[in-house]
């Protein structure tokens, strides 16, 4: 099942392009929130209401399953593979796990006040501040944090793991989204 995010398009067949994908679908939704940062101390508008809803629910349900596919299908199998390159990057894997972790509270206040700004229309003054500074640790958190796996762990995964490794990835993949992988057929049509 192709996802297209801009003009890239990746399907399961190459899980780490996937997930890179996903980046700049948190990459729009931050950028989502930051827009809605900026206007929060007024009445929302129709618009803003609609964005805001949409990246709630973006990271509410999408943006855990990305965690999971890092955590719990791409990171073990790097951590298998006995090599300086990859043992190297170790350190770097143990700090996007804290980064996840260390994003939850913030997701969780930016949704939190996100809906009761959707449900009541405004927001006191220190919850407009703690909105936007919950927001601006996130954007600035998910720039590093996407610059490392996009420049360094997505390479050496792409690289390094077996066709086989990728696959089970892939499979991992479709059923944290309840899909199926479309294989190849002899034709070598997709």
């Amino acid at each position: 099942m192709p996802v297209q995010i801009g003009a890239k398009t990746h399907n399961f067949t190459d899980p780490t392009g996937l997930l890179s994908d996903c980046h700049r679908r948190v990459e729009m939704f931050l950028g989502t929130l930051e827009a809605v940062a900026s206007v929060i101390d007024g009445p929302a508008s129709e618009e803003t209401r609609q964005a805001l809803e949409s990246a709630l629910r973006y990271f509410a349900q999408a943006a855990p399953k990305h965690t999971a596919d890092e955590e719990e299908s791409l990171f073990p199998r790097l951590r298998q593979i006995q090599d300086p390159e990859v043992e190297e990057a170790f350190s770097k894997l143990e700090q996007l796990e804290d980064e996840h972790r260390w994003a939850a509270p913030l997701h969780a206040e930016v949704n939190r006040l996100g809906a009761q700004y959707l449900s009541s229309g405004s927001l006191s003054s220190p919850e407009v501040g703690n909105f936007r500074r919950a927001v601006a640790s996130l954007a600035s958190m998910y720039k590093q944090h996407i610059r490392v796996e996009d420049s360094l762990v997505f390479p050496l995964a792409a690289r390094m793991l077996s066709d086989a490794e990728k696959m089970a990835i892939a499979e991992e993949m479709a059923a944290r989204r309840k899909v199926r992988i479309v294989t190849e057929i002899s034709t070598g049509h997709k």
